[in-house]
């Protein structure tokens, strides 16, 4: 069973960047949709950025488009959040996700299969 890691994150001030990258253990990434998501406190999870099966493009959620990168690397089988003019409103959990199947809807987290475990992200003066 293939499962995500994740590495970065961390606390930084207002306009900083962080970079997050996502990892399979015990196999490889699916060749379908991975996406970012992230959940802040009290709040539900939200979609980020994915990067589409079959070179169908890139996807954003509004409030991040023109601030982050998303980017799927195959020869190393990583997927990456490249995270730049970073805001307080961006501070959350961030995680990774994979499907193992043909998607439509890469907005809806629960059209993924594969969950990273999870990396905090604070943005704060």
């Amino acid at each position: 069973q293939v499962e995500l890691v994740q590495s970065g994150g961390g606390l930084v001030q207002p306009g900083d960047s962080l970079r997050l990258s996502c990892a399979p253990s015990g196999g490889s990434l699916p060749p379908y949709t991975v996406a970012w998501f992230r959940q802040a406190p009290g709040k539900d999870r939200e979609f980020v950025a994915a990067v589409r099966w079959l070179g169908g493009g890139l996807k954003y959620a509004d409030s991040v488009q023109g601030r982050f990168t998303v980017s799927r690397n195959n020869a190393r089988d990583t997927l990456n959040l490249q995270m730049d003019k970073l805001r307080p409103d961006d501070t959350a959990v961030y995680y990774c996700a994979a499907s193992t199947k043909p998607i439509l809807e890469l907005l809806l987290d629960s059209k993924y299969d594969l969950w990273g475990q999870g990396t905090q992200v604070t943005v704060s003066s």
